[in-house]
């Protein structure tokens, strides 16, 4: 069976991401007065690190294997925020809309409006959305869903991406970017006594 990319690597992945925040694309420039000025040299990109628990050596060998269809940074997959595959007020077993959708854009272009959502929903600090055709948020302003299901702008990071529109799907549960892996970022080193080892590798949002 042939692999399509990008492949969801992480679906059954044993471990965890350590790290997942923005890497901005900025320049900075000091005067001799000692003003800095930064200039924004585009969007920024998500950049993650993810980490294996402790395998065995046939887990470890399929791990490899896994990692190496990949091709380096050749080829790409489905990063995802494994903290927040759920909302924070939502933990397994509680039912999440499954069809949200961006009803407006704010003005300043961080900020959202999402209708189709149950009355009372709670948007959580540090939530993670991910917007068809644009892109993956974090939520960094609370928001609650009114009695008709929209929850009323409220701020995200990074800013939306060029050609984001209204009428925009949008997934709270397991919210992905496409990823690839940062080449030479790979380590699985196995203990010489047991065979055993973990996995590490970084990855970096490709647009």
């Amino acid at each position: 069976m042939t692999i399509t990319y990008p492949v969801d690597l992480l679906a059954d992945f044993p471990g965890w991401s350590t790290k997942f925040e923005p890497l901005y694309r900025q320049e900075q420039s000091r005067t001799a007065g000692g003003v800095t000025y930064i200039k924004d040299l585009g969007s920024p990109l998500w950049s993650a690190s993810y980490q294996t628990r402790s395998l065995k050596p046939n887990e470890l060998d399929a791990w490899r294997a896994r990692l190496e269809a990949l091709e380096g940074g050749l080829q790409f997959f489905k990063g995802v925020p494994l903290s927040r595959a759920r909302p924070i007020a939502y933990p397994a077993g509680k039912a999440v809309p499954s069809n949200p959708v961006l009803s407006a854009i704010g003005s300043n272009n961080k900020s959202v409006t999402i209708s189709g959502l149950s009355s009372g929903y709670v948007f959580s600090v540090g939530d993670m959305v991910q917007i068809a055709g644009s892109g993956l948020y974090r939520v960094v302003e609370g928001a609650v869903a009114n009695s008709g299901g929209v929850a009323s702008l409220f701020e995200v990071r990074p800013h939306l991406w060029p050609g984001t529109v209204a009428g925009s799907a949008v997934t709270l549960i397991r919210p992905s970017c496409t990823m690839m892996i940062v080449p030479g970022s790979i380590t699985s080193d196995a203990e010489l006594a047991t065979g055993r080892g973990s996995i590490t590798f970084n990855a970096i949002e490709v647009r």
